[in-house]
């Protein structure tokens, strides 16, 4: 993960690729993300039994940032 202070600043980077803006986040989009249940309850004793529900929260928040579209489907390999 890499962080820069503007998108135009993302945009000078040496390693940016056209067709992967789709993976830029805000600020507040990052805070919402990573402040769910899959983070907060890392260190609960049933962390792992609840797993599917946090996933669920996971992908329900990546949908509301927008952020559900093809460059974040998984690619067989």
């Amino acid at each position: 993960m890499t962080f820069f202070r503007s998108e135009e600043h993302l945009r000078n980077w040496t390693q940016f690729k056209l067709g992967m803006e789709e993976g830029i986040f805000s600020l507040p989009d990052l805070l919402k993300l990573f402040s769910g249940q899959m983070f907060w309850r890392r260190l609960a004793p049933d962390y792992f039994t609840r797993m599917r529900e946090y996933a669920v929260e996971w992908i329900t928040t990546m949908q509301e940032i927008g952020k559900a579209g093809p460059f974040w489907s998984l690619k067989k390999a």
